[in-house]
């Protein structure tokens, strides 16, 4: 297990990596909602020095939990594969609309979080998939204190269409690192398909149109 200080050596890593989708290598984060991964995310990011993270509750919707990856695919990972700039427009949670359109030119390293970044049809994608390492029980606990009373309602619909997510297509059985949180920062250890990865299997068979 690695204990680094910071982040440092796990964004170096990284960053060293055969590019995954065009010039781009992208980094899934998954694990349950409320496990930490924007935090983890944001701060792997500033390790990196500013890449960009892309945040699947933006391509999420109320009524397509995680049933959004067409609109991924389309408006993220085929321009980037292609090397061309990226364009989604984030949906708006309060308003239940999708707001002004954003742009991502293809950078060097993009972090994907979100419950679902490790999911099958994203895994060919990635030059490496992060799972949080934090209970779901501890997750959701977190999560439903975060947004309050308000959002119990919510969070009940969340935790059933979670529950058969991960039973229909986990991700952590895939991770190449297990992330953990612990008091001075975060400590990870090699996944289960941390040995069985290589470079080919990374960008074969993905169908996406190429630079």
């Amino acid at each position: 297990m690695e204990r680094p200080s910071s982040l440092e050596p796990l964004a170096r890593e990284l960053a060293a990596l055969p590019p995954s989708l065009g010039s781009v290598r992208v980094i899934g984060i998954d694990g349950h909602a409320g496990s930490g991964k924007s935090t983890f995310a944001d701060r792997l990011a500033e390790a990196l020095g500013g890449a960009p993270v892309l945040h699947l509750d933006d391509v999420a919707t109320h009524t397509e939990l995680f049933d959004w990856w067409a609109r991924l695919r389309a408006q993220v990972l085929e321009p980037l594969a292609a090397g061309r700039p990226a364009r989604w427009a984030p949906y708006d949670w309060t308003g239940r609309r999708f707001g002004p359109e954003r742009a991502l030119a293809p950078a060097p390293v993009l972090i994907v979080e979100g419950v679902g970044a490790g999911r099958r049809a994203l895994r060919p994608h990635l030059a490496r998939l992060l799972w949080m390492e934090t209970p779901r029980e501890t997750s959701w606990g977190r999560g439903r204190a975060r947004d309050g009373r308000e959002l119990s309602e919510f969070w009940d619909g969340w935790e059933r269409a979670e529950l058969a997510h991960f039973s229909d297509d986990p991700s952590r059985p895939f991770a190449d690192a297990l992330v953990h949180q612990s008091g001075t920062g975060y400590e990870w250890t090699s996944g289960v398909s941390a040995t069985r990865r290589t470079p080919s299997a990374l960008t074969d068979g993905d169908g996406l149109p190429r630079a």
